[in-house]
């Protein structure tokens, strides 16, 4: 193995070298709480790859797009990047919590936002939108499912009726 084999992270600390291969590290911006939730969610995924290898691929994405490690660069945010890594990160989280857990828009928006979460909390409650119509989220305000477009003030997402 050499040095740079041994999960060494690059001066710039966008790229960690693992077993001759350069990936993208981790956006250092994920609040700590969520990027152990994201991380317990990427370690269970992987532990499922022998039994389950199409549902745990699709997590392991998840939770790697929602850290960073995988997608557009988090150190160059595209909209549509941004919007990519919201989504990962909403079925992350969900899937990560009880079944019957919420979590908040933003609780995606600080994962991809860092600093300037507040910017992405549109794009989130967009995205929420648009997961909400495929089924795979239900967005809740007071504890019943409302149509994001109407909702004005908090609301939280869940498990949807497709997940």
């Amino acid at each position: 193995m050499s040095p740079d084999d041994d999960g060494t992270v690059t001066a710039d600390g966008r790229y960690v070298s693992v077993s001759g291969s350069r990936r993208q590290a981790a956006d250092p911006s994920v609040p700590d709480s969520l990027r152990k939730e994201l991380v317990n969610e990427l370690t269970t995924a992987r532990s499922l790859a022998r039994d389950t290898p199409d549902a745990a691929r699709t997590r392991v994405e998840d939770a790697e797009v929602a850290l960073g490690e995988r997608g557009d660069p988090w150190w160059e945010p595209t909209p549509d990047g941004q919007r990519v890594r919201l989504a990962a990160t909403m079925r992350a989280l969900l899937r990560h919590r009880r079944p019957e857990a919420t979590i908040c828009p933003s609780d995606a928006a600080r994962v991809a936002g860092g600093e300037s979460w507040r910017e992405l909390m549109d794009p989130a409650r967009e995205v929420a939108a648009e997961l909400s119509r495929q089924g795979v989220i239900a967005v809740r305000q007071h504890g019943a499912d409302v149509d994001v477009a109407a909702a004005v003030g908090p609301i939280r997402l869940a498990r949807g009726p497709g997940w």
